[in-house]
């Protein structure tokens, strides 16, 4: 298991909480610990690479305060209406925390009142890139779950001038219409 302190985060996340950083007035000493505590210690990806199992934005996530339930909530970049007690931004310690965590990952924070909280991953329930990773390899006709994602699949498709020639002909004798007006552009 990596550090306790150690975090894998894509380069849109990790681009995110360096944006956080520079604009961060607003922000609770808290939530400034937690993100320079994230942003050193950030092992960066590309989002193909990420595992499935770490915790990205929009991943959705059980995870667990202390020893208290698992909870479930989807991360999110920022504060969102409609979807009340679903979602945890990361201008949330607890959801800035969660971020770039693998399941079993640990971090410990200080809470509204000050005492230390624990937040565990439990699982990740749905990760965007590793969906995307799944699309990609069925729209290229590779078996889900296959390890061949990340390597270019190529097809040598072999043509010979005989084949060329016929393609061409086919080709402009659909277009042959017997009309032969060059347009406005040969004025």
């Amino acid at each position: 298991m990596p550090n306790i302190d150690s975090c894998q985060l894509t380069t849109k996340d990790y681009t995110i909480l360096e944006v956080m950083r520079e604009r961060h007035p607003a922000r609770t000493q808290t939530l400034l610990t937690v993100l320079h505590r994230k942003i050193s210690s950030a092992l960066v990806m590309f989002r193909e690479d990420i595992p499935a199992t770490v915790v990205t934005l929009s991943s959705r996530v059980a995870y667990r305060v202390n020893d208290g339930p698992a909870e479930t909530r989807i991360l999110t970049h920022g504060e969102m209406r409609g979807l009340v007690g679903m979602l945890l931004p990361i201008t949330n310690p607890r959801g800035l925390a969660l971020l770039g965590l693998a399941e079993g990952q640990s971090m410990t924070i200080p809470s509204a009142d000050g005492s230390p909280e624990t937040l565990t991953v439990h699982e990740v329930v749905y990760q965007p890139e590793a969906v995307r990773r799944e699309r990609l390899k069925l729209a290229l006709g590779a078996e889900p779950g296959s390890s061949q994602l990340g390597r270019p699949v190529l097809r040598v498709v072999h043509r010979s001038d005989k084949l060329q020639d016929n393609a061409e002909n086919k080709v402009m004798a659909a277009f042959d219409t017997g009309f032969d007006d060059p347009g406005p552009s040969a004025a």
